[in-house]
């Protein structure tokens, strides 16, 4: 069910160690109590190297190397999360320290701290930043586009004359350039009888 112990550790990282040893085998129990422990170790050093950690879980613990290595991989599969979980819980207490000061700055008349908590509790939402409105796509109304020849459209200077100019270039090469000779071809015999034939 849980082979590598990961989906356990993500499930009841911290969770206590009688109630793991009631919902989980023995090996899954002990590697999740491993994997905690080794998770506060490296929280407390976070500049250390895997091999570090694979020296200190192998004493710590007296497991084996490649158990430790399996250790490692799910802290580094479990880090993310945790990391994640505990923005969200910054959060959330982050938005009831300022609502509680809010509070307390109300009841002692303090206008200059309310106003002070309000402004940091609206940039923690974002309410500070406009709202980026979506243009209803029914009402959007295509660009009428004409086709035209004319460079000026594009803050192009047009070239005076140009058709005129344009036919008496294409006059002067036609008499530089000599006649074109019409060449007919010939034929030729490939013996297809002698070739194709049934004797062959």
């Amino acid at each position: 069910m849980y082979d590598s112990g990961l989906e356990a550790c993500k499930l009841d990282l911290y969770t206590a160690e009688d109630e793991l040893r009631k919902k989980y085998p023995a090996l899954v129990a002990d590697k999740v109590i491993r994997c905690r422990a080794m998770h506060q170790w490296m929280l407390a050093n976070p500049a250390s190297k895997d091999a570090l950690f694979i020296a200190e879980d192998v004493a710590r613990h007296g497991v084996s190397r490649p158990t430790a290595y399996s250790d490692l991989a799910i802290i580094k599969a479990l880090l993310p999360l945790i990391g994640k979980s505990s923005r969200d819980f910054d959060r959330w207490r982050f938005n009831e320290m300022i609502l509680k000061t809010f509070e307390m700055a109300e009841k002692r008349k303090d206008a200059r701290t309310m106003e002070r908590a309000s402004a940091t509790f609206a940039k923690m939402l974002g309410v500070d930043r406009q709202d980026q409105m979506e243009f209803p796509v029914d009402e959007l109304i295509p660009q009428p586009f004409v086709a035209t020849d004319d460079p000026s459209v594009l803050g192009i200077t047009p070239v005076k004359n140009l058709r005129e100019r344009q036919r008496a270039l294409l006059e002067k090469y036609r008499k530089e350039t000599s006649d074109i000779e019409d060449i007919s071809f010939e034929e030729i015999d490939l013996r297809e009888d002698e070739l194709f034939s049934d004797d062959a």
